[in-house]
């Protein structure tokens, strides 16, 4: 049987929902239990991965199934903008967004993993800092396409698209001045925002 358009919205706004729930969840596990997060030293960093870690396998392990919502959640974005011809630019420039991110974090896991799995080097590590931090450009430019694309729709509140345009900023100035402080609040930031998007789209259709 064929899932109705009008179906699909709820369903993907679940998906966004679940998504900020589980990213949140699961750094509230591996970040108190050691897992290192930018600027970490890298004999620091090295000590986590060489020791073995739980919190590394449950963030790992959370990943396939975060970023499966994130596809969800932003096709069904997508699907709701595409209503209105103003958004649809728009719409694609934040799906495109949300697709890169997605990719760029299965590096990061990835690097991880090659991390824990061998004697971790510093250029290994090098290279987990950059992808994790250049992968802020690619939540800044979802945000700003989901935003602007929700705004001019009147799908999302002047509140809801000024949080997501704020939180892009941080992010972008992350990405291109290596500063983990911006990062910080950019991601929580975001959380709120994919969120918050989450509910209005689960509430569009009714």
């Amino acid at each position: 049987m064929m899932v109705k358009l009008k179906s699909f919205t709820p369903i993907s706004g679940a998906a966004g929902l679940g998504f900020a729930i589980l990213i949140a969840l699961a750094n509230a596990i591996a970040v108190p239990a050691g897992l290192p997060t930018p600027g970490t030293a890298f004999r620091d960093a090295a000590a986590f991965f060489a020791g073995g870690s739980t919190a590394l396998d449950i963030a790992t392990a959370l990943g396939p199934l975060t970023w499966t919502l994130a596809t969800i959640f932003a096709a069904g974005a997508v699907v709701t903008l595409w209503r209105s011809e103003l958004a649809r630019g728009w719409a694609l420039v934040g799906l495109s967004g949300l697709l890169l991110q997605n990719g760029a974090f299965t590096v990061v896991i990835a690097l991880r993993l090659a991390l824990a799995s061998a004697p971790p080097t510093e250029g290994l590590w090098a290279l987990h800092e950059t992808v994790f931090t250049l992968n802020g450009t690619f939540l800044a430019i979802a945000m700003l396409g989901l935003s602007l694309g929700g705004l001019r729709a009147g799908l999302i509140r002047p509140w809801h698209a000024g949080l997501g345009l704020v939180s892009a900023a941080l992010m972008f100035t992350s990405a291109t001045l290596s500063l983990a402080l911006p990062g910080l609040f950019g991601w929580l930031l975001w959380v709120v925002w994919i969120g918050a998007y989450g509910v209005v789209l689960i509430r569009a259709d009714r």
